[in-house]
C-alpha cells in the first residue's frame, strides 16, 4: 500500500484510509464480529489510517473501532487514528468545554491514550468565528497536553476552509478533511489544493463514492443529494469506470454521461456559511 505524507505533519498515511462510519451502522447493520474482521483485514492489507467520530452511530463506531484496534495487538505507532469533536447524536457543540470533554470520552471508547488527529466535525453547522476564536484554541491546548498530535477541520462547503485558515494563526490547523468533492461526479476540491498547500495543510479526501451515491446499491435513504443526482445512469457510469479500469477513453465517456450533474452538490450547514 502506497504511503503518502500528510501536509507538514510528518505522518505517512496509506493512500486508502478506513472510514469507520459503517462500523456505527450508518449505511446498514454491520455485526460487530464482521466490523472487527474488516479492520483486521484492512490493516493486514496495508491500510494504516482509521477515521471515526463520536457522531457515527451515536458513539458505536468509536467503541467498535477501539475493540478492533486492540484486537490487532499491533504497536501503537503502526496505525494512525483520527476522531472528531463538536458533532454528536444530540446536536452540535463546539464550545471549549465540550470539545475538551469530548476527547476524553473518545479516548476511553477507543481505548487509546491519544489520537493522531482530532478534527472539528462539520463546522458549517455553527458559527465559524466560534471555531476560530474558541474551538481551535481549545484544541491547541489538547495538543499541548498530548491528547492529540494534530488538529483538523471538516465539512462539506469548501468555503469554510478558506474562512477559517485565513483567520487562525499559521500552523494552528494541520489538516482538512473534505468529502464528496473529489470523485468522478464532483472534482471541485482540486481548485483548492494550491491554496491548502500554500498554508502547509494536509488534505484528506473522504467519501470518494459520494456517501454511497456512486455504488451499485445506491445511496442510503438519508442521502441529501437531489433526485437528479441520484439517477441510475450516473451510478451505471461510475460502476463502468470502476470495473473497466481507468483509461482516458473510458474516463471521457463517463464524464460525458455525468456532464449534466458535474460538480453538483447539496446544501449543508447554516445559510451564512
Amino acid at each position: 500500500m502506497e504511503l503518502r505524507p500528510l501536509g507538514n505533519t510528518g505522518l505517512n498515511l496509506s493512500c486508502v484510509g478506513f472510514g469507520a462510519s459503517p462500523l456505527g451502522n450508518v449505511f446498514g447493520d454491520v455485526p460487530e464480529e464482521d466490523a472487527i474482521a474488516s479492520v483486521r483485514l484492512a490493516f493486514q492489507s496495508g491500510i494504516n489510517f482509521f477515521d471515526t467520530s463520536p457522531y457515527y452511530g451515536g458513539t458505536v463506531s468509536e467503541k467498535v473501532l477501539g475493540k478492533a484496534l486492540k484486537a490487532l495487538g499491533a504497536p501503537r505507532n503502526e496505525y494512525i487514528v483520527s476522531t472528531k469533536c463538536g458533532r454528536y447524536k444530540e446536536g452540535f457543540d463546539f464550545s471549549a468545554e465540550r470539545v475538551t470533554r469530548s476527547i476524553e470520552e473518545s479516548l476511553q471508547r477507543l481505548q487509546l491514550d491519544y489520537v493522531d488527529i482530532l478534527q472539528c466535525h462539520d463546522i458549517e453547522f455553527e458559527s465559524l468565528d466560534q471555531i476560530v476564536n474558541e474551538t481551535i484554541p481549545a484544541l491547541q491546548k489538547l495538543k499541548e497536553a498530548g491528547k492529540t498530535r494534530f488538529i483538523g477541520i471538516t465539512g462539506l462547503p469548501l468555503s469554510i476552509f478558506t474562512y477559517v485558515l485565513d483567520r487562525v494563526p499559521p500552523g494552528s490547523v494541520d489538516v482538512i478533511l473534505s468529502y464528496c468533492h473529489y470523485c468522478i461526479n464532483d472534482s471541485t476540491l482540486e481548485d483548492l489544493i494550491p491554496y491548502l498547500k500554500s498554508k502547509g495543510v494536509g488534505i484528506i479526501n473522504a467519501s470518494p463514492l459520494s456517501m454511497g451515491l456512486l455504488t451499485e446499491s445506491g445511496p442510503p435513504q438519508w442521502h441529501p443529494a437531489s433526485p437528479e443526482l441520484k439517477v441510475e445512469q450516473n451510478v451505471a457510469a461510475a460502476t463502468e469506470l470502476a470495473t473497466s479500469g481507468i483509461d482516458q477513453e473510458a474516463l471521457s465517456e463517463v464524464e460525458t454521461i455525468l456532464n449534466h450533474v458535474k460538480n453538483q452538490t447539496w446544501p449543508s450547514g447554516i445559510q451564512k456559511n
